[in-house]
């Protein structure tokens, strides 16, 4: 699977969705047996084992690194670590991820507000349609902790993607991810000890897999984006919503209602059609592009 054509970067990018998910089944198995803070400070921990070997050849402190973006970008993760552990404690894991799935919609909404990119009338129909299908999903009669988790895991997340644009462009991405995940190591260390809870490394095991899992997400989607436009295999990522409901049944019998597959698609074909528009501009410009150089060669 080279992820040269388009048909290998869509499988590479199934299954680095595939454990995408498990990374979050990991996190829900764990989540009733530790603490939150101590958790959440293991699973960085071994993140950080996890990406070293991979940055190690690539570590360059000459320059601009970028520090504090980094240690902006990791203590963000910190608190969308801590926020995925609360939501996916609560909430079913198929309903969790289909709520995280507003994430991209938030992206381009912020990029317009805060980057001046141009916001058109099917992104605001897309956000709108996106927060209708959550309500949908999770019919609040009152609102939960779990609730509040979710979207707010989906808003940092947002904020967190759209800060890597400020990051160094020649930066490698292990090196990168590695300062991310080290500069966060303090906050987490303080939490744990603050929570003063006693040590559970049962945990370890938990935090190990979801941080393998998480780095092989990243590798797909490094390899699955890196030879192809992203419009003509991003609808990829919605298989992640198929594997989560069938997870959640398997694992941990979790049922799929009506509720989940109406919400589910208010939010996700507004992203598939701001996708195909994507590609049917990437086309029309491919096309403009001939033509030109063809006029230009006459």
């Amino acid at each position: 699977m080279s992820g040269k054509t388009v048909g290998s970067a869509i499988l590479i990018l199934v299954i680095g969705n595939l454990f995408a998910i498990l990374c979050d089944v990991f996190i829900k198995m764990a989540g009733s047996s530790v603490a939150v803070y101590q958790f959440t400070f293991m699973r960085l921990l071994m993140s950080c084992l996890v990406v070293l070997p991979l940055a190690y050849k690539y570590i360059d402190f000459k320059g601009d690194i970028g520090l504090k973006l980094h240690v902006l970008r990791g203590n963000l993760w910190v608190l969308a670590s801590i926020l995925l552990v609360f939501s996916l404690t609560q909430l079913p894991l198929a309903t969790a991820n289909t709520v995280f799935y507003i994430a991209p919609i938030l992206i381009v909404l912020f990029a317009g507000i805060f980057f001046k990119e141009k916001i058109t009338a099917g992104i605001v129909i897309a956000a709108v349609s996106g927060f209708v299908g959550v309500l949908i999903i999770l019919r609040p009669s009152q609102v939960s902790w779990g609730m509040i988790s979710a979207v707010s895991f989906a808003v940092v997340l947002a904020t967190n993607s759209l800060l890597i644009r400020k990051l160094p462009k020649e930066q490698n991405l292990f090196f990168g991810l590695l300062i991310t995940h080290v500069s966060a190591l303090p906050l987490t260390a303080c939490l744990a000890l603050w929570e003063n809870e006693p040590w559970n490394f049962d945990g370890l095991l938990y935090a190990g897999g979801s941080a393998v899992c998480s780095v092989f997400y990243s590798l797909a989607c490094l390899q699955g984006y890196r030879h192809v436009a992203s419009s003509q295999v991003s609808s990829a990522e919605y298989s992640g919503l198929l594997f989560a409901a069938i997870l959640g049944w398997v694992i941990f019998n979790e049922p799929v209602d009506l509720f989940l597959v109406i919400g589910a698609l208010f939010i996700i074909v507004p992203l598939a059609y701001l996708s195909h528009q994507d590609r049917r501009k990437r086309k029309a410009e491919e096309c403009l592009s001939v033509v030109r150089s063809q006029l230009d060669a006459g």
